[in-house]
């Protein structure tokens, strides 16, 4: 009975096979739930957006350096705004490992292939990112990057590309088949090809070359030569003109082609004593850039120049003889002593003559004096009129013998006036005649002070008197005789007069308000 008691458990076959058939289910269970996560195995939980989940399953590996980490554990679909339009895209959720927690914030995620089937994987690059995604945080959209799919390989060869690979593979096949023992001559011949080639090929890869420089100098004249394109094929057309008159002289190309050798010898010889000049060439090429650029704009007018040149140089001989006779006419001024004692004196002059005409410019400049004295002598002497021109009679019938201190009158003792009282317009003397009155400004400015315009003389109408301000006739008292009832003497008359040009731009200084205005 003792040894019965002690016997082993697996002595019964009812148990073990209980215990067997037990085991095995849960291998089963595991093996069938392993790509949902194994039971009671914590995990680090986060979501992720893609651009995509075409051919993407539940349960599809998450990995991290071609290592699995974790899998897929669901996916949905997502609306967003995306450069305002509406788009969908697709929201994972990943169950991964504890050892990646946490992922940092700049990692990035995109969906892989795993065979040319279809099967995809889930593939997360790690960033540097001090920061982590926590559990159930979303890596955002911006972190994923689209997948090429083979489909969008696939569909760069349509219908018309595939007949175009098969034809020049045809092509390539009929070109070498039959030509084995070509090829091997080619192959042949070519070894002294490549034997002269190697030096050439070093001396091109040796940083001295600078080979970089030149395809860059090439792209740069090609840029330069482009905009003249239209020339050069102009040139080429010529130069088959002039190859074609080559041809007409053989034995006169034969003759320049056997001095060309002693002509390039003294050539290389005398490039010795260019290379100075090229240089400053060089510099003054450089200089005539900006006036090469003008010359596309500047040429028409230099041809227009140059046809009216063509009629006029025929007379430049007598221009240049007659230049040669100024110029020796300078000479001789020059070389004359008076002259240079003339030029210092000059200066003497000008410094004499600066106050009188720092005085009278304004009354040119802003009041055009000297052209309206002009123009009121020609009117007055030129009008027209019986028994001469208006000077003339004026000068005859000037006279007024009834007036008190009549214009002419060379013994009168105060201006010419009306008695007061009178109109100036209509006052007459006793027989009928008009009477006058002295209407003199004498001095008036051209300015005030400030440099405002302002000219007295020349302006249409003459003051209504009296305006004898400070002047030497005040009235007189016996109300018969003129003195100061109407007559205008004071050269400043109160007020600014303003400048004498008529309706024009004071902007561009033709009609100055003052002296500043004036160009």
């Amino acid at each position: 009975m003792t040894r019965r008691a002690g016997a082993s458990v697996v002595a019964s076959p009812v148990l073990v096979g209980a215990v067997t058939v037990l085991v095995t289910i849960v291998a089963v269970f595991l093996a069938y739930n392993a790509n949902q996560g194994l039971p009671f195995v914590p995990t680090y939980d986060v979501r992720a957006e893609l651009p995509g989940g075409e051919n993407l399953v539940k349960g599809n590996e998450v990995r991290v350096g071609g290592f699995r980490v974790g899998l897929v554990n669901e996916i949905k679909p997502k609306t967003v705004v995306q450069n305002g339009q509406r788009t969908t895209i697709a929201v994972i959720q990943m169950k991964l490992d504890k050892v990646v927690e946490p992922l940092p914030t700049d990692s990035q995620i995109y969906v892989r292939p795993r065979s040319a089937l279809g099967l995809k994987y889930v593939e997360i690059t790690p960033g540097r990112s001090q920061k982590g995604y926590r559990a159930g945080d979303t890596i955002p959209l911006a972190n994923a990057r689209e997948p090429v799919e083979f489909d969008d390989v696939f569909s760069t060869f349509d219908t018309r590309t595939r007949n175009a690979s098969r034809t020049a593979l045809t092509g390539f096949g009929n070109a070498l088949a039959g030509r084995g023992e070509s090829l091997n001559a080619a192959i042949h011949a070519l070894n002294p090809f490549f034997t002269h080639l190697t030096p050439v090929m070093k001396t091109l890869a040796s940083p001295d070359t600078h080979l970089n420089e030149f395809f860059k100098q090439i792209g740069a004249a090609s840029a330069q030569v482009a905009p003249v394109a239209h020339t050069n094929a102009e040139l080429f057309v010529n130069m088959a003109d002039t190859f074609a008159a080559f041809d007409r002289c053989a034995e006169c190309l034969r003759q320049t082609i056997a001095k060309s050798p002693p002509t390039e010898d003294s050539a290389i010889s005398s490039f010795r004593v260019q290379a100075p000049f090229l240089a400053d060439f060089a510099v003054v090429s450089h200089d005539l850039r900006p006036a090469a650029a003008e010359l596309p704009s500047a040429l028409p007018k230099l041809n227009g120049a140059l046809k009216v040149g063509q009629r006029i140089l025929p007379k430049t001989p007598q221009l240049n003889r007659l230049t040669g006779k100024v110029f020796k006419a300078l000479d001789d001024l020059v070389q004359d002593p008076n002259t240079l004692l003339g030029l210092k004196q000059l200066r003497t002059t000008t410094a004499v003559t600066r106050p009188l005409i720092t005085f009278v410019a304004p009354y040119q400049t802003v009041c055009n004096y000297w052209d309206f004295w002009w123009l009121g002598l020609g009117e007055h002497i030129s009008q027209d009129v019986h028994n001469g021109t208006s000077e003339r009679v004026l000068l005859k019938d000037a006279p007024n013998r009834t007036q008190d201190n009549p214009p002419n009158d060379y013994s009168a003792d105060r201006p010419t006036d009306i008695p007061k009282g009178m109109s100036g317009e209509t006052a007459k003397d006793s027989q009928g005649n008009p009477l006058v009155a002295t209407h003199a400004q004498p001095d008036a400015p051209a300015i005030d002070a400030q440099g405002n315009a302002d000219c007295q003389t020349g302006q249409t109408g003459y003051l209504n008197g009296p305006l004898v301000v400070g002047g030497r006739y005040p009235p007189s008292k016996d109300p018969t005789k003129g003195g100061g009832s109407h007559v205008v003497g004071e050269p400043d008359t109160p007020g600014l007069a303003g400048p004498t040009y008529n309706k024009l731009d004071s902007k561009s200084g033709h009609n100055p308000r003052n002296l500043k205005d004036v160009p």
